[in-house]
């Protein structure tokens, strides 16, 4: 949960929320073939529910400060530029993130977990 103060009061603004608006931004760009596992609950979960797939999955976010910090843990299509994709992801992700909250985004952290063939 990330609580926001202002003259107006607190403004918390849930994990899931976060989760969800970063994860739809991260599998619609090019080059992603899916998200990886950030944590080890994410991991439990999976091992679990194998047949469902979860919005949140390699999507952390924290404050820093007053900004936020995004963690990314993903899937890329081999034979693509890595450089030019991950530039394409934090370009997105900060983009999405401060026009739907207003929150600075202070880091996009993209970790490569896997490549896929397609």
């Amino acid at each position: 949960m990330v609580k926001i103060e202002n003259y107006l009061g607190t403004v918390c603004v849930s994990q899931d929320y976060f989760s969800t608006l970063v994860g739809n931004a991260v599998t619609t760009c090019f080059g992603v073939a899916g998200m990886a596992n950030g944590n080890a609950r994410q991991g439990i979960r999976s091992f679990f529910f194998r047949n469902k797939n979860f919005i949140d999955k390699g999507v952390l976010v924290r404050m820093s400060g007053n900004a936020l910090v995004v963690d990314l843990h993903i899937i890329v299509i081999y034979g693509l530029n890595l450089s030019a994709t991950v530039k394409s992801i934090v370009n997105k992700v900060r983009y999405t993130v401060e026009e739907a909250t207003g929150l600075e985004v202070k880091k996009v952290n993209v970790y490569i977990d896997a490549m896929k063939s397609e």
